[in-house]
């Protein structure tokens, strides 16, 4: 046998070898989510933010980002104008502070909208994508039996200064382009334990400061539910 035939063998056999190391760790680290997700167990939240009975925590992400706005006109308003949110940034983290999704505002393709490749025909969504399978949810602020949205800023749950605590109710759902699908069971989403994120007090008090924009930083707790 040459050594040519040798060369090649060898180079075919560390190929087989690296290809076999990946697949391993590419399935220890998908069982050693799935056996995370057994784990998850959310806190005690108010009562008008529970979710379905039934439902199960399956992944929790730990958010860490801004929540941006827009001051605007608002009839609402006594100064005639308001901070109003567009969209947050966000990255999720696991327990083991490795990124797993980011999360932002997008339009939703698949609620009322009967051609999905009208993109834009879709209403713009809170939405959370998975960094590594790009698979997609969206979901809007859940209303109860009695008509109130599903959001709490209880004092005896919420932190002075924290946006509130909400339950999502996912709208519209995608899997990646290789037909990833870790969050497209998801059926609820829960926003918990925050810290800060709230709308700053100034630089929206007149018609002048329409158009100025605030980035605050904020935390959360993001709990999916299948």
């Amino acid at each position: 046998m040459n050594t040519l035939i040798l060369t090649t063998l060898a180079t075919a056999l560390a190929t087989a070898l690296t290809a076999n190391v990946a697949v391993a760790q590419s399935v220890a680290e998908t069982n050693g989510m799935l056996a995370a997700s057994n784990r998850v167990t959310p806190p005690p939240v108010p009562a008008n933010i529970q979710v379905p009975e039934g439902s199960k925590a399956f992944l929790v992400g730990h958010g860490v980002g801004t929540q941006n706005y827009i001051c605007l006109p608002s009839a609402a308003s006594a100064s005639g104008v308001a901070y109003v949110l567009f969209t947050p940034e966000a990255t999720l983290f696991n327990d083991d502070s490795k990124e797993v999704i980011t999360h932002f505002f997008s339009p939703n393709p698949f609620e009322n909208n009967t051609n999905p490749a009208l993109v834009a025909a879709g209403p713009i969504r809170a939405t959370w994508q998975h960094s590594r399978d790009s698979s997609t949810v969206w979901a809007k602020v859940d209303q109860n039996p009695d008509g109130t949205n599903a959001s709490s800023t209880d004092p005896a749950f919420v932190k002075q200064g924290a946006v509130a605590w909400l339950r999502l109710k996912v709208v519209g759902f995608e899997n990646g382009p290789t037909g990833g699908d870790v969050l497209t069971k998801t059926t609820f989403i829960q926003r918990l334990s925050t810290v800060g994120g709230v709308a700053p007090s100034t630089g929206c008090i007149s018609s002048t400061d329409v158009g100025n924009q605030a980035f605050v930083p904020y935390t959360a707790d993001y709990f999916f539910y299948k």
